[in-house]
């Protein structure tokens, strides 16, 4: 039993943070535009999607669980595979920067340390992927603010951007 047993508390609690995330995707929008990957980066993120998301989910079963048949590794493989694929996936994207390769290869490191005895470490690995895609949006965020600047300083009305 989790604290979220209810599933009426679970859902309650989604539905307050999409309500958060409403004013603030609206402001983000307002002041800094959309980015959005071209067919062929979105091509390339789908197929690391595809194949890397059986390889995840297979993979964690096999590396980490209660069946006689598990390799019952002292590793964490969700956080070690989650960051395999986030690494795969900017890579074939947008290309990796350095604090791309920092983040998600400590979280990698930490997967992989062979600590992780005892009590399943999937909710670990899960609260380490969140606390890096934080991370690495704020640190995104900044590197798309400094190198474009605010969407509102940008004269748009003689350009094709915004249309």
């Amino acid at each position: 039993m989790g604290p979220a047993t209810p599933t009426w508390v679970f859902l309650g609690a989604a539905l307050v943070l999409a309500a958060a995330c409403l004013p603030i995707s609206h402001y983000y929008n307002e002041n800094y535009g959309r980015v959005t990957l071209s067919t062929r980066q979105q091509m390339r993120v789908a197929v690391v999607a595809v194949i890397g998301a059986p390889v995840f989910f297979g993979a964690s079963l096999l590396a980490r669980s209660r069946a006689d048949w598990s390799l019952d590794l002292p590793v964490n493989p969700t956080a070690a595979l989650f960051a395999l694929l986030m690494l795969a996936a900017v890579a074939v994207s947008v290309g990796l920067r350095a604090h791309h390769v920092i983040i998600w290869g400590a979280v990698l490191v930490a997967g992989l340390l062979p600590v992780w005895d005892g009590a399943d470490p999937s909710n670990i690995g899960l609260v380490l992927a969140g606390v890096a895609i934080v991370a690495t949006g704020i640190l995104d965020h900044r590197l798309l603010v400094r190198t474009f600047g605010s969407a509102k300083g940008l004269d748009l009305e003689n350009s094709n951007a915004g249309a």
